[in-house]
């Protein structure tokens, strides 16, 4: 008998307890555990679930945050496309509005001065200070000749003047947020 007991005290030994939990229905604030028992199979069987589980959960955390960042990246991609879209529309709209502008500028030049002239002065004002409103910069053409900024159109040779200096401009160059529209033309001394 004495064996058989050794027997027994050495496969309890070798089980480990795991304890459950199963609430008391009449206190459900209280939580009571039952006593269980496994072998070490069990117990390797479960930790290998628990390991294959914590796996499982690692990878669809790290996949739900690659997708949270490439939504993340494809929203402000589309966010400056359309950006950059709005920004061509209206370089585009200004471009087509600048031989308006040339013309009112054109015509008050050689208007004589009445109040049909100050009329379209102030017209020419007002298309100014819209084209002004969508961003639309008139490019200085005081100084020396930019190639970035300026188309020259004609080469002259004026003594006293440093070379590459602007002498006349033919038509205003524009710009709008930074990206020119037209380019101004002038004549640059040589």
């Amino acid at each position: 008998m004495s064996e058989e007991k050794k027997k027994a005290a050495e496969e309890a030994a070798a089980k480990e307890t795991v304890i459950t939990e199963e609430p008391e229905k009449e206190q459900p604030a209280e939580i009571k555990y039952e006593e269980m028992t496994l072998s070490p199979e069990e117990v390797k069987a479960l930790k290998e679930k628990l390991d294959k589980l914590e796996a499982d959960r690692d990878d669809a955390v790290k996949q739900a945050q690659r997708l949270q960042a490439e939504f993340e990246n494809y929203r402000k991609r589309n966010a400056s496309i359309a950006a950059d879209s709005r920004d061509d529309g209206v370089r585009e709209t200004v471009k087509a509005m600048l031989p308006v502008l040339d013309n009112f500028e054109r015509a008050m030049g050689n208007a004589p001065e009445d109040a049909f002239a100050e009329g379209i002065g102030n017209i020419e004002k007002q298309f100014l200070e819209a084209l002004k409103k969508c961003g639309a910069e008139e490019i200085p053409t005081e100084g020396v000749f930019d190639p970035n900024l300026h188309d020259a159109v004609m080469k002259d040779s004026v003594e006293g003047e440093e070379s590459g200096k602007i002498l006349e401009v033919f038509q205003k160059g524009y710009r709008v947020k930074g990206k020119i529209v037209r380019f101004a033309m002038v004549k640059v001394n040589e």
